[in-house]
């Protein structure tokens, strides 16, 4: 197969498709309209426009096929929404991603075991369910002084609302319970409310899930200066006087290696990722790959109760049947968990597996687990092992910690609670999911206040060792959060884009 034309030199290269290197190309492409672009993917292009969630797709031969070219290495790979999966203990990743191989858990710690990744246009966003709650309290990270203007930013780009599911006939049942079980003492901002989704509707009324192909709208798409070019490895971030000048590529396809020069470099993978491109770059700061932190994930499923039946059929295609919606626990400082109640089926993991599922009164509560960081939790990297794609080999150390497992045991507690304030569970005990679970992995390419050995990069996520050399994703996020971090990352990259914008017109 003959190589692909790639360009010699652009304005700014963007590793990684994902929502943050969409927001680069989205705001680049409004701020910078001239500057030349080129984004480079790994994976295949899996929907159309490129980027868009697959959940969208409403043929479920194309959309399961779709799940399958996501999964990189893993294609033929069984995935979590077979039957049993989530309990039978096998280590299985959600449909669209893909496991680590080995290197997941070393020996005496806890690890990683489902840590996920996939490898398509529109990276995660392709598949996620779309949250997008704001950080509170100790989330939020507070040497970004404009951070509410960000988060503005980031959800006209993800398209966010909170009523995607204001005709839901249950949804306003659920949350009246819920405030009832965990209100008292919250301020307004963190009492039970919907959960602001990236999601829109069609004239025909059908739900559309936004991916990267939203945050790209129509501004990047229609920039002749901008170019996506999928099944493209960036191998190499290249260096020259401690400033990044461009990559070294390599078609999937073809395995044609190519040099592409540049003013400035993203590096916009997920958070295990972009710490390995750098890597292999030769960029290694201290804390490279430190503070990695996930959040622990406690699962429960009720039967709401006192429900009138409804006369709706329920889709049997695998489409949302629009009846509970989705509502929001906020994180407290005090309650060091985030809550996500939401209609099963709108669930990527099946949580009531040996229950006839009535999608009209299943609901599955989820909360999400802060971590306790620690500089020794990180993504460490293998010089002489290769993984699938020829870069250096992940290795994971990671481990809870006893103020970890007192929440995650408060987290059961409540959780229990709050399920039997709205409806009858399914199961007495709440199950506790694998390490790794959520796919919210974060802090392995970290900003910082100062260069000062504990984070990655600055508060425009410029890296200190490497002028012109920005990282992107859930890694820069500083803080330990329980939140879904899609919109603070993508706010995080706004931030970074108005940089590059700004110096690309200063010449």
């Amino acid at each position: 197969m003959s190589a692909r034309a790639y360009p010699d030199a652009v304005d700014v290269v963007i590793v990684g498709s994902g929502p943050t290197g969409a927001a680069y190309a989205r705001i680049l492409s409004e701020e910078a309209p001239n500057a030349t672009i080129a984004m480079f993917e790994v994976g295949p292009t899996v929907s159309d426009p490129p980027g868009a969630h697959v959940k969208n797709i409403e043929d479920p031969a194309r959309r399961s096929a779709a799940q399958h070219a996501s999964q990189g290495p893993s294609a033929a790979a069984e995935t979590v929404s077979n039957p049993g999966a989530v309990k039978s203990g096998r280590r299985l990743a959600r449909a669209g991603t893909f496991l680590l191989e080995d290197g997941y858990q070393q020996p005496g710690e806890d690890g990683l075991p489902v840590a996920a990744m996939s490898s398509n246009v529109g990276g995660m966003a392709a598949h996620w369910t779309a949250a997008c709650p704001r950080p509170g309290g100790s989330e939020r990270v507070p040497f970004v002084p404009d951070l509410d203007e960000l988060l503005d930013e980031a959800e006209r780009l993800l398209g966010v609302t909170t009523h995607a599911f204001d005709g839901s006939p249950f949804g306003d049942l659920v949350r009246e319970r819920l405030a009832k079980a965990v209100d008292e003492g919250r301020v307004d901002e963190t009492r039970v409310q919907r959960m602001p989704l990236a999601v829109h509707r069609r004239e025909d009324g059908r739900l559309v899930w936004s991916g990267s192909d939203v945050v790209l709208g129509e501004t990047t798409r229609a920039n002749e200066n901008f170019s996506l070019h999928d099944e493209s490895l960036v191998t190499r971030v290249l260096l020259e006087d401690g400033r990044a000048v461009g990559v070294d590529v390599r078609d999937v396809r073809s395995g044609a290696t190519h040099t592409v020069r540049a003013r400035f470099v993203v590096v916009a993978g997920d958070a295990l990722r972009t710490p390995q491109l750098l890597w292999a770059s030769g960029i290694r700061p201290e804390a490279l790959g430190r503070y990695l932190n996930d959040q622990a994930q406690i699962v429960f499923a009720v039967r709401l109760r006192d429900v009138p039946p409804l006369a709706a059929d329920v889709p049997a295609d695998g489409a949302l049947a629009e009846y509970s919606g989705v509502s929001w626990v906020p994180f407290t400082d005090d309650v060091p968990f985030h809550g996500q109640v939401m209609q099963l089926d709108a669930s990527p993991v099946p949580l009531a597996l040996d229950d006839p599922v009535q999608p009209g009164s299943i609901v599955g509560l989820g909360l999400f687990c802060a971590k306790d960081l620690r500089r020794e939790d990180r993504v460490a990297f293998d010089d002489v092992e290769r993984d699938a794609y020829g870069m250096p080999a992940i290795r994971l150390h990671y481990r809870l910690t006893e103020a970890d497992h007192a929440v995650m045991e408060r987290a059961r507690e409540e959780i229990v609670r709050m399920g039997a304030a709205i409806g009858d569970p399914l199961d007495s005990h709440p199950f506790t999911m694998p390490l790794g679970a959520s796919l919210h992995y974060q802090g392995t390419t970290r900003m910082g206040r100062s260069d000062d050995g504990e984070s990655v990069c600055d508060a425009d996520s410029q890296v200190w060792a490497a002028g012109g050399l920005f990282v992107a994703g859930n890694g820069v996020i500083p803080t330990a959060t329980a939140c879904n971090p899609t919109l603070t990352s993508v706010a995080l990259a706004i931030r970074g884009a108005w940089k590059v914008a700004a110096e690309l017109a200063y010449g």
